[in-house]
């Protein structure tokens, strides 16, 4: 979100640093949203070891281990990947 640059108070290098980090977020956002949906096409497994940072997708995998779950959800994690956000 590209905001901060409207606010008076800010000097130039302020709202270049604005800028930058507005950018570099959202490019960030962007490239976990991709990173996310590659891992839950792939790989929709939950490590064995609890993670810190998960990206929100996360929550959905499959438990570690759980082998008849992988092959009987893995179709369906694929699927909800080429439905249109609701």
């Amino acid at each position: 979100m590209f905001d901060r640059e409207q606010l008076a108070y800010l000097n130039l290098i302020e709202k270049i640093n604005c800028a930058y980090c507005a950018y570099t977020n959202g490019f960030i956002a962007y490239a976990q949203e991709i990173v996310a949906r590659t891992e839950q096409y792939w790989c929709p497994i939950k490590h064995a070891r609890r993670i810190l940072g998960s990206h929100v997708r996360y929550a959905n995998f499959i438990d570690f281990g759980d082998a008849e779950a992988y092959r009987r959800e893995l179709g369906e994690l694929r699927k909800v990947l080429g439905r249109k956000a609701e």
